[in-house]
């Protein structure tokens, strides 16, 4: 189209709202005819957070939060045990903690067994 030089076209909002903000986002756009329209232009999603840590969940889409229902669940998670609501690393912390705790209390069974004999053996005496 011939572009008018010169004054430039006035745009006003096609909706509502009539201040700029957050959610009146608007973009202009040339039309094939020739004149300046409005596009209004979504808000950015944010990325899913580790409930632990706070970082970012990797291998999940940062989307709205209405745009989640529209996808299929296997690309809302990550295939590992908390996956899509805990991060790789704090997952990995929660195993080796509740491996150490198991390994503790099994330590402690152990010497509680052996005090036992020890004090069976002094009463023998």
């Amino acid at each position: 189209g011939l572009f008018v030089v010169g004054m430039a076209q006035r745009l006003t909002y096609r909706r509502r709202c009539s201040y700029r903000t957050k959610s009146n986002h608007v973009r202009k756009s040339m039309t094939p005819g020739g004149k300046l329209s409005l596009h209004y232009v979504g808000k950015k999603g944010t990325n899913p957070k580790c409930g632990d840590c706070g970082n970012d969940i990797i291998g999940v889409p940062a989307l709205r939060p209405r745009e989640y229902h529209g996808i299929s669940k296997r690309k809302k998670t990550v295939s590992r045990a908390y996956g899509g609501s805990r991060c790789g690393g704090c997952v990995r912390l929660r195993i080796v903690r509740a491996f150490l705790i198991e390994e503790q209390k099994i330590v402690k069974k152990v010497l509680q067994e052996q005090s036992k004999k020890e004090k069976k053996d002094k009463t023998t005496k």
